[in-house]
């Protein structure tokens, strides 16, 4: 097997584990999600209906949207793509924050994009 099926298993394996985490989470009935990625904030980029926290550890990037006003379902989303490969996407309508998505990226440069109604943000590529 070549080292880019093992990193994308392993990233679909980290994902569902992600998935499982959040929804035991969200079953807590908590509503902070920042702790929810792993890893040390590397940014956070605002827009004008909310901000993208972009956290990173050993190579995973994880990305969440939340709004300036929270409580009311509001359509969100949060996107981070891999140079070279497809975004992971979390969109729906959500009360308190979009997310969080992980993936593998490595040493490769990644895009993160988020929206909370008619407000968005595109980071351009970083952390290369």
């Amino acid at each position: 097997m070549d080292s880019g099926a093992i990193r994308r298993r392993l990233a679909l394996g980290l994902a569902v584990l992600t998935a499982g985490g959040l929804l035991a989470f969200m079953s807590a009935g908590s509503a902070q999600a920042a702790s929810s990625c792993s890893g040390r904030k590397v940014r956070t980029l605002p827009f004008t209906t909310g901000s993208v926290q972009v956290y990173k550890r050993s190579g995973y990037v994880c990305a969440v949207t939340f709004p300036e006003a929270r409580g009311a379902r509001k359509r969100m989303s949060v996107s981070v793509q891999a140079r070279g490969g497809r975004p992971v996407v979390d969109s729906g309508h959500f009360a308190h924050h979009a997310g969080p998505v992980t993936l593998y990226a490595g040493h490769r440069c990644v895009r993160i994009k988020g929206s909370v109604g008619s407000g968005s943000v595109s980071s351009g590529w970083i952390l290369c």
